[in-house]
């Protein structure tokens, strides 16, 4: 399945889509990038003074990266508009903040697809290539 086809069966628009591209996915991983514009409607809130990208929105950036887009790439054409894609577990420990126009990368590395459950470890680079959270998470990917 190509780049452009994946990025077409995610099932996010904006304001919540978080891939920004797509640059490598193969069957043990996906990377790629995100953006974060600092008109984003969270930064207005998230803190007054001092805004910051809430760790929510971090984990679910590599999410959308690291396990939607590989498991889209694992299902490939059995996923069809009846298809449900779930978060199951979250493990994240955050290291860094990023900060309003900031673009990260995120890398991630299948740990087992199987039963429909997909489970990753991922990390986010900053534009220095430092790490600014890393763990695990799991979807579901139902096909019907």
């Amino acid at each position: 399945m190509e780049v452009s086809e994946i990025l077409k069966k995610l099932p996010y628009s904006a304001p919540f889509l978080f891939v920004e591209e797509l640059l490598h996915v193969d069957e043990n991983g996906a990377t790629g990038t995100f953006t974060f514009n600092e008109n984003l409607d969270f930064y207005k809130g998230h803190f007054k003074e001092n805004p910051v990208t809430p760790g929510v929105i971090l984990t679910e950036t590599m999410a959308q990266i690291g396990v939607v887009c590989l498991g889209i790439f694992l299902v490939g054409n059995e996923l069809n508009s009846e298809s449900q894609i779930g978060l199951a577990s979250t493990e994240i420990e955050f290291l860094k903040p990023v900060f309003p126009g900031e673009k990260v990368t995120v890398i991630s590395e299948k740990i087992y697809f199987r039963f429909n459950k997909l489970k990753c470890r991922v990390k986010m680079l900053n534009e220095n290539s430092e790490i600014v959270c890393e763990g695990t998470i799991a979807g579901i990917i139902k096909v019907k």
